[in-house]
C-alpha cells in the first residue's frame, strides 16, 4: 500500500505539471496564430486536472475547508521559509539571475498567500464569513492583491494592465 501512495503522489505531481505546461503551451500557440492547437492543448490539460484531482481525492487529501487551509498555510509557508530562500541562494551562487528572479518573486507571494490562508482560516474557526472581495493576480510575478489591482505591482513593478480579476 505504501508503494501505491507513492505513485499516487508522483502521479498527482506529473499530472499537474502537466496541466500548466500544456496551458502555457496553448499560450504559445495562440500568440502564434494556431487556436486549434491551443484548444487541443487546453482541452488536455483539463484531462490532465481531472486525473489529478483523481489522484488526490484517493490519497484523501482533500479534507474540510479548515483542514485545507491550514494544508495550504503550512505548505506556503514551508515554500517561503525553506524551499525558495534555499533556492534562491543556489540560483545566485551558480549566477542563474533568472531563476533568481523567480524564485525570489515566489519566495515574496507564497508569504501573501499564507498570510491569506491564515485570515482565512481564522475566519472559519471563529465562525465569521469572509467578507466578498475580489483578488487581482500579477500575470508577471503573481502577486496576489485584495480589492483592487495597485497602479504598479508592489513586487514586481507591473502596471496594473498586468493584474487579472480572478473569477
Amino acid at each position: 500500500m505504501a508503494k501505491t501512495i507513492a505513485n499516487l503522489k508522483d502521479a498527482f505531481a506529473g499530472e499537474s505539471q502537466a496541466n500548466r505546461r500544456y496551458l502555457a503551451f496553448a499560450q504559445k500557440a495562440e500568440k502564434e496564430g494556431l487556436a486549434q492547437v491551443a484548444k487541443l492543448f487546453r482541452a488536455a490539460a483539463e484531462a490532465e486536472t481531472v486525473h489529478a484531482l483523481n489522484h488526490l481525492r484517493i490519497m484523501e487529501e482533500i479534507k474540510s475547508t479548515s483542514n485545507n487551509l491550514d494544508a495550504a498555510v503550512s505548505g506556503e509557508t514551508f515554500e517561503f521559509k525553506e524551499m525558495y530562500p534555499s533556492y534562491l541562494k543556489i540560483a545566485k551562487e551558480e549566477g542563474n539571475r533568472q531563476a533568481a528572479w523567480t524564485f525570489d518573486v515566489a519566495n515574496k507571494v507564497e508569504q501573501i498567500h499564507a498570510g491569506l490562508f491564515s485570515r482565512a482560516a481564522e475566519a472559519l474557526r471563529a465562525n465569521k464569513e469572509l467578507a466578498k472581495i475580489d483578488y487581482y493576480v500579477c500575470s508577471v510575478c503573481g502577486n496576489t492583491i485584495e480589492e483592487i489591482a495597485p497602479e504598479r505591482c508592489p513586487i514586481c513593478g507591473a502596471p496594473k494592465t498586468k493584474f487579472f480579476k480572478v473569477a
